[in-house]
């Protein structure tokens, strides 16, 4: 196959796609259905689905600032978006893991990139705590895609190093 080396592994986008799918459509869904706050238990004591939007980046970083980070923050989801972009292209055939690490951090980047220039916000949905004593900040499934992808990046970085032998600590 002469062309596989020439598109690296962009065949891996299909996987960014479905995560910007997932996430977009359900946080149409979560709009259409809540109300901001709402809280619907959905296993009681640990989780639930609830309506919150985040202005700021993960944790609501940078949220209570005066509008300039919805800017700054697409900028670096928008750059990030298309180092990714570049990166699955050089891929290797080999390096799979590193691919569907890449698409899932590219397609959760893409979906809080377009909630924040259309919306000025991201859309949150995910809410995990413990009784009512301790609530993580709520999330998405863009969140969760990037969270994932970045777990992967951190295996696929430890499982071996460039000779291809094990790394040992």
């Amino acid at each position: 196959m002469p062309n596989a080396s020439r598109y690296g592994r962009l065949a891996w986008l299909w996987l960014s796609l479905l995560v910007f799918v997932v996430d977009q459509a359900s946080k149409l869904y979560v709009e259409d259905v809540l109300t901001l706050y709402q809280q619907v238990v959905v296993i009681p004591d640990y989780f639930s689905w609830t309506l919150a939007y985040n202005t700021g980046a993960a944790f609501s970083f940078l949220a209570g600032a005066s509008g300039w980070q919805r800017w700054f923050f697409a900028a670096v989801a928008l750059v990030v978006s298309l180092v990714l972009v570049i990166w699955l292209k050089r891929l290797k055939p080999e390096e799979t893991w590193l691919a569907a690490a890449l698409a899932l951090v590219l397609g959760g980047a893409l979906g809080n990139l377009v909630d924040r220039v259309l919306l000025g916000h991201v859309v949150d949905f995910i809410l995990v705590h413990w009784q009512h004593r301790w609530y993580f900040p709520a999330f998405n499934f863009a969140d969760t895609a990037i969270t994932l992808g970045a777990i992967l990046l951190a295996l696929d970085m430890f499982k071996s190093n460039k000779s291809g032998e094990v790394a040992h600590d």
